[in-house]
C-alpha cells in the first residue's frame, strides 16, 4: 500500500516514527510544511514543475499560514495537465466510456494525450489561453476529460455543468463566468430515454454573452458546423483532430485558476468557488493516491456528473495512472443492477457511489458478490449523505465480505474529503474511518472548546492547499471570508477557523461520525442545490406567496425534501399547481430537485432580520433533540409547533 510506503518515507525524513495512522496525521497537521513537502517528493512533483525554484526546505513550501490567504508554494509554477501527460506512455486505456445503451469508447494513454493537444491547439487559434474561461455543458463522457485538460493545458479555466440543469439554471452559474468557449453535447441517453439538448445548449450559448465559440460533442458534421452569426460553431472531432503535437502544458503559478466549481446557491446565486493548479495536484494524489491507494494498476469509477465536485476528483485517478471509468446513464436503469454490471465488466477495483444507490440494491434484494465476478474489486466510495451502519453490514454480507468502505465527507468548497476512509485503516459500521492527512479537524462547542465523542460544528483549524484561492468576482475576499470564517461563537477570538456546516463526532479512536448539515444546502442524489434556486423559480408562480424548502436526512440513508408554501389570496393547492410547481423546477432547474411534496402552511418562519429559518427547521423536521430557537428570534414563534408535527408526521 502506498500509505505504508510514505510512512516509512516520512519516518526516515522527519526522523519520527509513527507507530500508527494518528501519529501520522498528528505530525500531518501539527508540522504542515513539512508533510506537504513530503507529499511533492514522494509523489516528484518537481519532476513537473519545469524552470521553478526546486523546493529544497519547509520554508518553500508555505510562505504564510493565515487563514484565508495561504500562500503554499510562492515560487513554484506548473500545469495539473503535466501531472497526467507523465503517464502518456504507459500502456492499457486511460479513459473508458459507458453509456446506458451498452455502447463503450476505449482510450490509450498515448490516445488521450493526442487529443488533449490537438483541443489544447484549438483553443490558442481561437484566441483562448491564461486567465480565459472554457465552459461545459456535458454529461459525464470521456469528452469532458479531454475538454478539461486541453482547456487547463493552454492556462485557460474551466467550469462544468451538467447537462440534467435547464438553460436557465445553467447560466445562472456559467454567465456569471463570461466564458469564450462553450462545450455541449448534442444530447444523451438517460433513463431509456434519448435526450436532445440541442435546443437547451443553443439557448444556453445565446445567455453566454461573450462566447466566440462553440464545440458539440455529435455525430453530425456539416450542417451542425455552420458558424451563428459571430460565434463559430466547431464540431468536437474537429477540435481534437488540430495538430498539438509541438505545445507543452503552460506553466502557471501554483495558484493560478484550474477550475471554479459553484456552491449550491443557499444564500443568493451560485458563488464561483476557484481552485488553484498547484493545490489539486497535491491533494488529489494526496487523497486517492495515498487514501485511495490507487495507482497504474487500478480502474477507478466513481458514479457521478459535471456539476458535482465527484467529476473533478474522478479525474484525479489520471493523476496516479489509473484508468477512469465515464458512465453517462442513470445509475438504476433498467435496473439497481446497472452500476454492478460495470463493476464486473470494467474490472473496477474502487468503485465509487451513493448510500442511495446502495440502498436501492438492497431493497432490490440484490447480491452482487454472487451475480458478478467482483474478483478485481478492492474498496468501496461512498458519499453524496451519510452512510448508514446497516448499509455497512450489507455491503459486507452481499457485496463481498471484508471489502473496505471509504465512507467520506468534503465538499466542493476543497474539491476533496476532509475524513474517510483509508487503505489499511480497518472499518467501523457507520463511521468514517480517519481524518485525512493534513486535515486539522476538529470537533467544537460554542465556546471553541474541541469536543471528544460528543456532537460539534466541523472545524478545520489550519490551512489547506486545496482551500480556495479565491471567490468569483469577489475582489476584496469578503465573500470569501464570510462564506467560512465570518462566525459567531460565544468565546470571540482573532484566530479564524474554517466552519464548514456539519455536525460531527470525533470518537476518542480518531474517527468520526456525520450528523448532516448544519447549513441549508439541499443534497440530493449527491448533487448540491441551494435553496435560493428553488425560491427564485416558485416563488415566481402567481399562485405562489413564498416558498420554503428543506432537505431532511432520515433512518438508513432516506432523505425527504418538501416545499412549504404560503399561497395567495384566492389561490388553492390543486394538482394542476403541483404540477406546473414540479413542471417549472425540472424545466428550469434540474428533474432531480423536484420537491416530494409540496404543503400549505400558515407561515414560513424568519429571524427578525426576514432570513428564512431553514436550518433550525430541517432539524426539528429530523427529529434532532438539541435543536434549540430563541423565541425573540422569530417573527411567528407559533409556526414552529406546526412544523414540528409536520415532521412527527411523516413516514420514512
Amino acid at each position: 500500500m502506498q500509505i505504508q510506503s510514505f510512512t516509512r518515507f516520512a519516518a526516515d525524513r522527519s526522523g519520527r516514527e509513527f507507530a500508527d495512522y494518528q501519529e501520522l496525521w498528528r505530525w500531518s497537521v501539527d508540522e504542515p510544511a513539512a508533510f506537504w513537502r513530503a507529499v511533492w517528493d514522494y509523489f516528484d512533483v518537481g519532476a513537473i514543475a519545469g524552470d521553478s525554484t526546486p523546493v529544497t526546505s519547509d520554508t518553500d513550501v508555505l510562505g504564510s499560514t493565515e487563514m484565508p490567504g495561504a500562500q503554499w508554494f510562492p515560487e513554484v509554477s506548473l500545469n495539473y495537465v503535466s501531472a497526467v501527460l507523465r503517464h502518456r506512455d504507459r500502456a492499457g486505456a486511460a479513459v473508458v466510456g459507458l453509456d446506458e445503451d451498452g455502447r463503450r469508447t476505449e482510450m490509450s494513454w498515448a490516445e488521450l494525450a493526442d487529443a488533449v493537444t490537438g483541443f489544447a491547439r484549438t483553443l490558442t487559434d481561437l484566441g483562448v489561453g491564461r486567465s480565459d474561461v472554457v465552459a461545459a455543458y456535458l454529461p459525464d463522457i470521456p469528452e469532458a476529460v479531454i475538454a478539461f485538460l486541453g482547456t487547463a493545458h493552454v492556462g485557460a479555466i474551466w467550469s462544468g455543468c451538467g447537462q440534467d440543469y435547464a438553460p436557465e439554471g445553467a447560466a445562472g452559474r456559467l454567465a456569471q463566468l463570461r466564458p469564450k468557449v462553450l462545450i455541449s453535447a448534442a444530447g444523451y441517453r438517460y433513463n431509456g430515454k434519448d435526450v436532445d439538448k440541442s435546443a437547451d445548449s443553443a439557448a444556453l450559448a445565446e445567455l453566454l454573452l461573450d462566447l466566440d465559440a462553440h464545440i458539440v460533442v455529435s455525430d453530425v458534421s456539416a450542417p451542425d458546423a455552420d458558424d451563428v452569426g459571430a460565434r463559430r460553431r466547431i464540431t468536437f472531432s474537429d477540435a481534437v483532430a488540430a495538430d498539438g503535437s509541438a505545445l507543452e502544458p503552460v506553466a502557471v503559478p501554483f495558484d493560478h485558476p484550474l477550475w471554479v466549481l459553484f456552491s449550491s446557491g443557499t444564500t443568493g446565486k451560485p458563488k464561483g468557488i476557484v481552485h488553484g493548479h498547484g493545490g489539486v495536484v497535491l491533494e488529489h494524489l494526496k487523497a486517492a493516491g495515498l487514501h485511495g491507494d490507487l495507482g497504474a494498476d487500478d480502474v477507478f469509477f466513481w458514479q457521478t456528473a459535471l456539476s458535482w465536485m465527484m467529476w473533478n476528483y474522478q479525474v484525479a485517478g489520471l493523476l496516479c495512472g489509473s484508468r477512469i471509468v465515464c458512465y453517462s446513464g442513470a445509475p438504476l436503469y433498467p435496473d439497481a443492477d446497472r452500476l454492478w454490471q460495470i463493476v464486473e465488466s470494467e474490472a473496477v477495483t474502487y468503485f465509487g457511489t451513493s448510500p442511495g444507490q446502495l440502498q436501492a440494491s438492497r431493497k432490490a434484494g440484490l447480491v452482487p458478490g454472487k451475480e458478478h465476478d467482483l474478483t478485481p474489486l478492492r474498496t468501496l466510495g461512498s458519499t453524496g449523505s451519510t452512510l448508514a451502519a446497516d448499509l455497512f453490514t450489507w455491503v459486507d454480507e452481499n457485496v463481498k465480505a471484508g471489502l473496505p468502505i471509504s465512507s467520506i465527507s468534503g465538499g466542493t468548497d476543497v474539491v476533496t474529503a476532509f475524513a474517510g476512509g483509508s487503505a489499511g485503516v480497518p472499518v467501523v459500521a457507520g463511521e468514517l474511518s480517519v481524518r485525512y492527512l493534513g486535515v486539522a479537524l476538529e470537533s467544537w462547542a460554542p465556546d471553541r472548546t474541541p469536543l471528544v465523542d460528543e456532537v460539534g460544528e466541523m472545524v478545520i483549524t489550519r490551512p489547506m492547499p486545496s482551500m480556495p484561492v479565491s471567490f468569483w468576482d469577489d475582489p476584496d475576499g469578503a465573500r470569501y471570508r464570510r462564506a467560512y470564517f465570518e462566525h459567531e461563537w460565544d468565546v470571540p477570538s482573532d484566530a479564524p477557523v474554517w466552519r464548514h456546516g456539519d455536525w460531527v463526532t470525533v470518537t476518542d479512536r480518531g474517527s468520526l461520525v456525520i450528523h448532516g448539515r448544519s447549513d441549508a444546502t439541499l443534497n440530493r442524489h449527491g448533487i448540491r442545490m441551494g435553496s435560493a434556486d428553488i425560491y427564485e423559480v416558485v416563488e415566481g408562480i402567481d399562485e405562489i406567496a413564498e416558498a420554503f424548502v428543506l432537505g431532511v436526512d432520515g433512518p438508513d440513508g432516506a432523505y425527504w425534501m418538501p416545499l412549504f408554501v404560503t399561497l395567495v389570496a384566492g389561490a388553492a393547492l390543486d394538482d394542476d399547481l403541483r404540477g406546473r410547481i414540479a413542471g417549472e423546477v425540472r424545466a428550469r432547474l434540474s428533474p432531480r430537485h423536484v420537491p416530494d411534496e409540496v404543503i400549505v402552511a400558515p407561515g414560513i418562519p424568519h429571524t427578525r432580520t426576514g432570513k428564512k429559518l431553514e436550518v433550525p427547521v430541517t432539524g426539528i423536521l429530523a427529529g434532532r433533540s438539541e435543536v434549540n430557537i430563541d423565541p425573540k428570534s422569530v417573527d411567528d414563534y407559533g409556526l414552529i409547533d406546526w412544523y414540528a408535527e409536520q415532521g412527527r408526521a411523516h413516514r420514512w
